[in-house]
């Protein structure tokens, strides 16, 4: 078998075999396929696409091609939760220990954010002594003793999407909804999950732009689930603006307290779709029958303080210091040298958001990264006081920067007024959930 034999297959939009597909994966992996011939091939199926088996045969491949975690020896059903990325999404600090306080065990891998995109990891080591580079027997002893564990991506999972990613991150590569689809689900498969709610995040902060490629991706992945023997289901919900008000680690971070605290209304974009994501992940775990039945347990689940209580256990076995999930705690994780409000230059209603220009603003703060080498400032990024659709004043604060480096202030300032249009007449507004596919 030859490598430019499979290109020309796919270039000639034919169907790749399962063992031409492994022997891909397998000499990429190996050093024996070089980068250019690979990058060939990443274009090819950009351009050709891939079916479901194909894709399916893929992820397959992929992840075999590293250490999969067994999590047979857990109680119950293992349920994970994966976001496609966007700017103040915090929902897995909050859905992960909600769900094991209704008897779920979530047991969860993440990883780190980058560029505009906030990552769950770099949250969670917002709170001191945090360690998220645990063993796997130690992760598997956390679930045991709390129902919950996240922790970062063991360093030999899925090598095949790690040298492939990059490569496609130079070649143009990126935006193929196969390619996207086995990089998300060989990475939850080697995790070792037995059901897998997926929230596919649509608009400017994300990396599906449109609703129509957003539900192509969902409905890929929930078939692929399918093919490969696993429960999954997927959402389609809005990242034209950021989730939740905070943006940055452990703003985000006091936000999640906040709302296991039952600070935040009930009405609030990030309190009504963690509830779908929760709700979703307990049926999946066979913890309810309906959805009314699962949103109850959730309700219950924040208003006894048993969601909080999960949260502080996961910290504490992390060895992080579960004294600072307090509010009065958080409010001292994010004390910053200036608070920096932005006034809005005319009044009106704010018609429109570009999230990723949001996330860009708390990035260039210190609060994300351009390169994997840059360091996070764990305090700085944003709290937005206004939603698309809502009216402001001239001179009223559209958000609050939280500065301690001033070096990049004027840049952000400057792409947070990129970010926010106002105008005479509020828009239309975006639904908060697209679609629900099981």
């Amino acid at each position: 078998m030859r490598m430019v034999d499979c290109i020309e297959k796919k270039v000639d939009r034919k169907q790749l075999s399962h063992e031409e597909i492994q022997f891909i994966v397998d000499g990429f992996v190996s050093g024996e396929i070089p980068d250019y011939q690979m990058s060939a091939m990443l274009m090819a199926i950009v351009l050709n696409d891939m079916n479901e088996r194909e894709a399916a045969d893929l992820t397959l491949s992929m992840m075999r091609s590293g250490d999969t975690v067994d999590l047979s020896d857990l109680p119950g059903i293992k349920v994970d939760k994966h976001s496609s990325g966007g700017v103040g999404d915090t929902t897995t600090l909050v859905v992960a220990p909600l769900v094991a306080a209704c008897g779920g065990t979530v047991a969860k891998m993440s990883g780190r954010g980058l560029a505009f995109s906030g990552g769950t990891i770099d949250k969670l080591e917002a709170i001191p002594g945090v360690n998220i580079a645990q063993s796997i027997e130690r992760f598997k002893e956390i679930v045991r003793k709390t129902g919950v564990c996240v922790i970062g991506q063991t360093g030999n999972l899925v090598p095949a999407d790690q040298k492939m990613y990059a490569l496609r991150d130079v070649t143009g590569t990126v935006q193929s909804v196969p390619l996207i689809a086995a990089s998300i689900m060989s990475k939850k498969l080697a995790a070792g999950a037995d059901a897998i709610v997926l929230d596919v995040k649509v608009g400017s902060g994300a990396f599906m732009k449109t609703v129509e490629d957003a539900k192509r991706l969902a409905e890929l992945m929930v078939k692929m689930g399918k093919l490969l023997k696993r429960e999954v289901v997927a959402v389609v919900t809005d990242m034209n603006q950021p989730l939740g008000l905070a943006v940055g680690n452990a703003l985000e971070f006091r936000e999640a307290v906040q709302l296991l605290s039952g600070k935040i209304p009930e009405d609030d974009a990030l309190y009504e779709v963690c509830m779908l994501l929760g709700t979703q992940m307990l049926l999946l775990s066979k913890l309810a029958q309906t959805d009314e039945e699962a949103q109850e347990k959730l309700k219950e689940a924040i208003h006894s303080g048993e969601g909080l209580n999960k949260l502080r256990a996961m910290i504490r076995e992390l060895g992080g210091d579960e004294t600072m999930l307090t509010l009065d705690g958080m409010d001292r994780l994010c004390a910053v040298k200036r608070l920096v409000s932005l006034p809005a230059e005319e009044a009106g209603f704010i018609r429109g958001m570009r999230a990723e220009r949001i996330g860009r603003a708390a990035q260039v703060l210190g609060a994300g990264r351009a390169t994997k080498a840059d360091v996070i400032d764990p305090a700085v990024g944003l709290i937005m006081h206004k939603r698309v659709g809502e009216r402001v004043e001239k001179g009223e604060a559209i958000c609050t920067l939280y500065v301690n480096d001033e070096t990049n202030l004027d840049d952000a300032i400057a792409t947070m007024r990129e970010a926010v249009e106002i105008g005479a007449k509020p828009d239309i507004l975006s639904p908060m959930v697209y679609a629900v596919i099981r």
